[in-house]
């Protein structure tokens, strides 16, 4: 008798072969499902999309392309360079141009007006009803509409709302084109201050770190490697798959406002700690063999700022017209380069370099050796194709830093486009410009259209070919950067297992212990620190005198207590009485100044000011008498000399001068501890004569400098950059050269030059001062 197979038997009987040769399984988990295949990647994809799971050889692969078949692109047990170039030759010049976008600065949830302002439905965040992590208009628009792929996060209002927000970015782009995820990235959000931007926005759960200065204060490679391996972790669990840092600008101008973000001065340290940090954020915990050495837990690092903005110009920032020139007049160019080529570029690990580097906004002013231009590093083919990628041979992605293209402001010192060198082009030229010069990514642009402008000024100049190509090129490089990180296999992120990784204990007393070691006891006459717990401190206020922020908005003029004091009574009793009191604690930070005064222009000077080290006024009568960059085309064309000779730097320090003073006479013979907040350089002899102790700190709890001055932990570290004697000595330095300063000596005979520190014993003598001794 025969057996009859029908249509539908035999359909059935084929599935279950299929079942039976099935290697995966997968797992709802909320907003996307998770996949396991055996033996192979874990994927996610959020079932709106319209993604389809294909299997092949019994193993899962996403068809983000949604054409019905495994693309090269999408099989995740190819080389990721293979992936790269198949993915990129498939894209439209419009998907090329979007992935070439860089955000502006997004929080989370966008906030109600300002820089970092978005609505939700027409509505501010409050009034719309929304979800914090919710898209914001302007953010559905630039990923659907212009086709950006690389978001900038900065503040969120906790960890939970960061992963669930990037779900929805991440299901939002899925679904859409070529199925490419988003590469969102952050400046550093690791602070010991909560008050400052990007920590603040992590609902105060990350672990806390002192600032980078404050990681070279340690001398220790090992601690900042440590730091950048559960940065990692916790940016990964954020959503975060792109560090913008280290900041790896050799800081060898004492008076540049950035210099608290870097390795400090020195080349040496400065080096292992640029290798150190990149290591230890690229290095996943388990490298993928596909990826190349990478790994689904690794986060690109940006290295910034190339060839360094270091060197500017009387110690004036590139953010502002006033700042735009970087100058070499110790023709030290390539010491700057260092921290690069021997740090970030040579890796231990396996991911050999650092996967994107940063130029900064500076005119590198007469370095072009070959083209003669003075234009922003961003604008410069000869700083960055002839530099970077031919003599160097590095082949990652370049980005511009933020709003390189845009238009300057009105006068030098309005935060606006940064366009040096190049400011009478339009803004499509500009693009151009920068894509001529071999830079793939426009930092702070949400705007497709000039990118596609410039794309058709190219092929009227170069032809269709050449521009696709040229198109193509960056694709690969910035693919290759989120394909390494496994955000094609999986983007998504389970809010639960965010909420247990970001500021997990270990990761918290990681972080603290880095803070203790961070401290700087630079006085201690006659042993008066440690002082006992349990003792009566009086802590005055400190005033901080009208003034103006970062972005040039004004400041009014305030009075308060510099510290919480009921973390210092954990330690010990307060009074606001000092006859009351065993000893007085004076909080200050290190000096404020601004290079530029409107008032001086608008009076007939060119308005240029010094930027003093001081507390007190200061007067630069050892200035040069010639600046040697100047020049703006649009805003200040008469300006063809920009130096400060014999004008005056209103201090807006002074109060804490006199609160000094003031305290040391009220505490009649009692000791008088300064701690101060270095964020620079700075000019002891105004004061240190007047108190017992000093210590320093680079951005740290107030527990921990507690733990410091109360003995409960020894002080280990070390300065990370000269203290100058006098503002002489600042003006006379060269901005290119390092440790070419006179350091103070203070009334003990100690000399606060670079790697100086005390403990209890007295002055620090170890294996990281005989390692990176300067020998003068």
């Amino acid at each position: 008798m025969k057996t009859q197979i029908t249509f539908a038997s035999l359909m059935l009987l084929l599935a279950t072969q299929v079942e039976a040769q099935k290697k995966w399984s997968e797992t709802p988990k909320g907003s996307f499902n998770r996949i396991e295949n055996t033996g192979g990647q874990i994927l996610g994809y959020s079932p709106k999309s319209g993604v389809k799971i294909m299997t092949v050889d019994g193993l899962a692969f996403k068809d983000l392309n949604k054409n019905g078949k495994l693309d090269r692109y999408e099989d995740w047990r190819l080389p990721v360079a293979e992936r790269a170039k198949d993915l990129a030759s498939q894209m439209t010049v419009e998907q090329i141009a979007g992935l070439m976008l860089y955000s502006r600065h997004q929080s989370v949830p966008a906030q109600a007006g300002g820089y970092f302002g978005g609505t939700y439905n027409g509505k501010s965040f409050p009034e719309s009803g929304a979800k914090a992590h919710d898209l914001s208009d302007q953010q559905k628009a630039f990923l659907t509409n212009d086709n950006l792929r690389h978001v900038l996060m900065t503040s969120v209002e906790n960890p939970t709302v960061s992963a669930l927000w990037n779900n929805n970015v991440q299901a939002l782009v899925e679904s859409i084109g070529v199925g490419i995820p988003a590469n969102n990235s952050s400046d550093p959000r690791h602070g010991a201050n909560k008050d400052s931007e990007y920590n603040a926005g992590s609902g105060g759960a990350i672990s806390q770190w002192p600032e980078e200065l404050g990681l070279a204060a340690t001398f220790d490679p090992a601690i900042t490697e440590h730091f950048g391996t559960i940065a990692a972790k916790e940016y990964r669990a954020l959503g975060i798959a792109t560090a913008l840092s280290p900041q790896i600008d050799l800081a060898t101008e004492p008076r540049w406002n950035r210099f608290v973000g870097t390795f400090g001065e020195d080349p040496k340290l400065a080096t292992d700690m640029s290798r150190a940090y990149v290591d230890g954020f690229q290095s996943s915990p388990k490298a993928i063999a596909a990826y190349d050495g990478w790994g689904n837990q690794s986060v690109n690092a940006m290295i910034k700022h190339w060839p360094s903005g270091g060197p500017e110009e009387g110690g004036r920032d590139g953010h502002f017209a006033y700042g735009k020139f970087a100058v070499y007049p110790g023709n030290n160019f390539e010491t700057h380069l260092q921290p690069f080529l021997d740090g970030a570029f040579k890796l231990n690990g396996g991911t050999k370099k650092a996967s994107a580097v940063m130029p900064y906004y500076t005119i590198s002013y007469n370095q072009d050796k070959k083209y003669g231009e003075n234009v922003g590093n961003g604008f410069s083919k000869y700083i960055i194709t002839d530099l970077l990628r031919d003599k160097y041979g590095y082949d990652g992605v370049v980005c511009t830093d933020w709003l390189i293209t845009g238009d300057e402001g009105k006068t030098p010192d309005v935060f606006a486009g940064k366009s040096w060198g190049t400011e009478k082009m339009t803004i499509a030229e500009r693009h151009y410009k920068v894509m001529m010069a071999g830079v793939d990514q426009f930092g702070g642009n949400n705007d497709i259209k000039p990118v596609l402008e410039a794309y058709q000024m190219g092929v009227k100049e170069h032809g269709q070919a050449f521009m696709r190509n040229r198109f193509e090129k960056s694709a690969v490089r910035l693919l290759l950067n989120i394909f390494r990180v496994g955000l094609f296999e999986n983007a998504y992120l389970d809010p639960e297992e965010t909420k247990a990784i970001v500021g997990k204990p270990e990761f918290m007393k990681a972080g603290y212990d880095a803070q203790l070691k961070s401290i700087v006891l630079i006085k201690n006459h006659n042993k008066t620190l440690p002082i006992a717990n349990g003792k009566t401190v009086y802590v005055p206020k400190r005033t901080t005198p009208p003034g103006v922020n970062f972005f040039g908005m004004p400041t009014p003029e305030k009075t308060e207590y510099p510290v919480n004091l009921e973390l210092i009574k954990k330690y010990y009793n307060v009074t606001d009485d000092p006859t009351k009191a065993d000893f007085a604690m004076v909080f200050i930070k290190s000096p404020v100044s601004n290079g530029y005064s409107r008032a001086d222009r608008e009076a007939g000077g060119n308005g240029y000011v010094p930027i003093s080290l001081q507390l007190k006024d200061y007067t630069a009568t050892e200035a040069r008498a010639q600046s040697i960059a100047a020049g703006d085309p649009v805003i200040d064309p008469t300006i063809t000399n920009r130096s400060y000779l014999n004008k005056i730097s209103k201090s807006n320090s002074y109060p804490d001068l006199n609160t000094i003073l003031d305290t040391k006479k009220a505490m009649n013979g009692k000791p008088v501890v300064v701690a101060i907040t270095v964020s620079n350089p700075m000019v002891f002899g105004e004061f240190e004569k007047e108190v017992d102790a000093i210590v320093g700190e680079f951005g740290v709890q107030m527990e921990a400098l507690l733990d410091i001055v109360s003995g409960k932990t020894e002080p280990s570290g070390l300065l990370p950059l000269q203290m100058p004697m006098d503002m002489t000595t600042v003006e006379k330095q060269l901005e290119d050269v390092p440790h070419d300063m006179i350091p103070y000596r203070d009334s003990n005979g100690n000399v606060y030059d670079f790697g100086f520190g005390l403990n209890w014993k007295g002055t620090i003598k170890d294996a990281r001062t005989e390692k990176y001794s300067v020998k003068k």
